[in-house]
């Protein structure tokens, strides 16, 4: 039996790919949501993820394969989430995230402008949530109901955080990307180099909540090529 996981961004909570996940399950998919927000409020932030999606993955008794799904800056962490499993993994898709950057940190591997953006915003050592980082709110793209949930969850992560260097961790197995925003075109054509399966939506990066039916598709699609 195969079981699709998923992890929600560190910067919001679960409530951002609940839909999906209530997707695939009507779709007759095994479908597990990661509920990761208690373990980002303090460093070291990789090390407690990884953990606690351990204990999460242990708790819940899943068995057979996994499929590992990260968005956003969960995708670069998901070979180390792989690694910490005693499961059998059978792949990774990273879904409208970066691909992963062992050994380097996060300020390290976007735009110099972004980083010292954030890092003016940072007070007592925490950034401000991640719907603060930019000139236009993006949750004003989900309907309003969510959009409080989303809210209320995102966390104010430490700026530790971005600095932490991102777990060394190899994986060789395989890999699939599914495109939700321009933002990560770069990403999604890298995969296409290495010749993954990737599944293009012209949609947004928040369409796990707002458009579940196609990000659903659009995941299956891959799967199905894997």
């Amino acid at each position: 039996m195969l079981t699709v996981v998923l992890m929600h961004s560190p910067f919001l909570g679960p409530s951002s790919m609940r839909p999906l996940a209530d997707e695939l399950a009507s779709d007759g998919v095994a479908v597990l949501l990661v509920d990761l927000q208690m373990t980002i409020n303090e460093a070291p932030v990789h090390q407690r993820l990884i953990g606690a999606f351990a204990d999460a993955l242990e708790d819940a008794g899943v068995g057979g394969q996994l499929v590992l799904v990260g968005h956003s800056g969960a995708g670069p962490l998901l070979p180390g989430f792989a690694d910490a499993l005693e499961l059998d993994v059978a792949a990774l898709v990273f879904l409208d995230s970066d691909l992963p950057t062992p050994g380097k940190a996060w300020r390290e591997t976007v735009d110099p402008a972004l980083v010292s953006q954030v890092k003016a915003s940072v007070r007592d050592g925490k950034l401000p949530r991640w719907d603060r980082w930019f000139d236009t709110d993006p949750l004003t793209l989900v309907p309003a109901e969510l959009r409080e949930e989303m809210r209320d969850e995102a966390p104010e992560v430490p700026w530790e955080f971005l600095k932490e260097q991102r777990p060394v961790v190899e994986w060789a197995g395989p890999c699939g990307y599914v495109l939700l925003s321009p933002v990560y075109e770069a990403a999604a054509n890298k995969a296409d180099e290495l010749g993954w399966p990737v599944e293009r939506l012209e949609s947004h990066h928040l369409a796990a909540a707002t458009s579940p039916s196609a990000v659903a598709a659009a995941l299956k699609a891959v799967l199905s090529k894997l």
